[in-house]
């Protein structure tokens, strides 16, 4: 098996445990927007990797020249945009702007996604526990 198969492997099973896991646990701990935030920094610097590889546009071939590719082209395409249309709305009513953010995850897709959902999830657990500290205040 080469490593590129292995990656792939890990990857479904590490997803696999994420969705469980997020299925069957309560309500998310402070700090978890660290997660994403990581896990994109992570990304980037294996897409950077890839970039210096194969070149910027290295994954038109692949999604563009099978229907398979184009599955996951399409795939890709409807994730981010029903993620856009879930984290624009919440991005507003934290306060951002959320424009930069779309930009982002037009150009770097997951990438960027990951890192406009450890914002809004950084946002909210501040404005969480600024709300806490007033009413422990009053």
């Amino acid at each position: 098996m080469q490593i590129f198969e292995v990656a792939a492997f890990a990857g479904a099973f590490a997803f696999v445990v994420f969705a469980l896991s997020l299925a069957v646990s309560p309500s998310p701990k402070a700090g978890m927007w660290r997660i994403p935030a990581a896990i994109s920094f992570a990304f980037l610097v294996f897409s950077v990797y890839c970039v210096a590889s194969e070149g910027p546009t290295g994954f038109w071939p692949i999604h563009s020249r099978s229907v398979w590719g184009n599955q996951v082209w399409f795939d890709l395409l409807l994730a981010a945009s029903v993620s856009l249309a879930f984290l624009v709305p919440e991005a507003r009513k934290q306060g951002m702007n959320p424009l930069p953010w779309v930009v982002l995850v037009v150009l770097t897709g997951s990438i960027g996604l990951l890192a406009m959902a450890a914002r809004i999830s950084y946002l909210k657990e501040g404005k969480a526990h600024s709300g806490k500290d007033a009413v422990a205040r009053a």
